[in-house]
Order: structure tokens, then C-alpha cells, then sequence
């Protein structure tokens, strides 16, 4: 079944942790939407490869009209996760127990958002820590799938392994 997929993206993601995990997403058949804080805005990623045209402003968009949170990695989920709108956003997807995949940097807007506590969950090295602080059972694994509605990833290397255990969830 086809899934309606909330991406929060800004500028400095970080490029492969969008491209590579949309276009599996695309192929599977899911519905991948762009959410900025402004609609039609173009972003950059962090090595200047990817240019992104947002879909939808955070303003006008409501979470119940998705079946599941993206969340790249890079600098993007820090500067997304100093916006209340956007920590809100991500968490009611834990909340609600919809799907949720977070790459490398991603975790940091579920820290924020409080939603991590008791979850099993991976992030790249240099926020394992912040994770540990924020109630996560952090692994140092490629992917870590967490009760069937979590996937984290730490790397771009761990991008297969992040895809694969993704569109299982997904299709879930």
C-alpha cells in the first residue's frame, strides 16, 4: 500500500541521506513530501549536489495526513529542531506509532521532541551520547528497528541497510 511520506528537510542536509532513501521510497511506490518552513523555497544540501524545491510549509501541514516521518541527516536536523513546529511535528509520529526513519544526524529532532526514551536506536557517533541522555538504547549497528516503527541508521554507509529495513517498516 502506497504510504504518504513527511520529509523535514533544510538547508545543509546532508545529500546521499536524501537522495538515496527517496528514490527507494519512489520506487517502492510511496509519496514523498518536502516539508521546510517555506513552501517553493529551494534548499541545498550540505556538499552542493542536491538542490530540493520544498512541497509544503510547516504552517500547512498536518501531521494526521501522513503515515510516516523521513528525517535526513547532516546539519538539517539541527537547524530543524530549534523550531518548535518542527519538534512537534516529528513527534507525533512516535506518539502515534506511525513509521519513523532517522539517518545519521536525524535522531537529533526526536531527541528534541522527547520521543526516544526506551527505544532501541542508532545515530551517527557524535550524538550517542546526546541519545543515551535522552532515554535511547543506543546500538553501534548499521540499523536498528525498533518495535516494527523505528529505523535509524548512523552513516552513509549503513544507506542499504537504512532503505532495506525501511520499506519493510513501511509496508508493515
Amino acid at each position: 500500500m502506497k504510504k504518504r511520506i513527511a520529509t523535514v528537510i533544510t538547508d545543509m542536509f546532508e545529500d546521499v541521506e536524501f537522495t538515496d532513501p527517496v528514490q527507494s521510497f519512489k520506487e517502492a511506490g510511496h509519496e514523498v513530501i518536502t516539508i521546510e518552513k517555506e513552501k517553493g523555497k529551494t534548499i541545498k544540501g550540505k556538499s552542493n549536489d542536491t538542490s530540493v524545491t520544498i512541497d509544503e510549509s510547516i504552517d500547512n501541514v498536518n501531521p494526521e495526513n501522513f503515515d510516516a516521518l523521513f528525517i535526513p541527516g547532516g546539519f538539517s536536523p539541527d537547524i530543524l529542531r530549534g523550531d518548535d513546529r518542527f519538534v512537534t511535528f516529528a513527534k507525533h509520529f512516535m506518539d502515534e506509532k506511525k513509521p519513523v526513519m532517522a539517518i545519521c544526524h536525524g535522531p537529533q529532532l526526536l531527541i528534541t521532541a522527547r520521543s526516544l526514551e526506551g527505544r532501541g536506536a542508532t545515530g551517527y557517533k557524535s550524538i550517542q551520547v546526546d541519545m543515551e541522555y535522552a532515554g535511547a538504547k543506543v546500538k553501534d549497528e548499521e540499523v536498528v528497528v525498533c518495535q516494527n516503527q523505528l529505523v535509524t541508521s548512523r552513516q552513509p554507509d549503513d544507506i542499504p541497510a537504512f532503505n532495506r529495513e525501511s520499506l519493510k517498516v513501511l509496508e508493515g
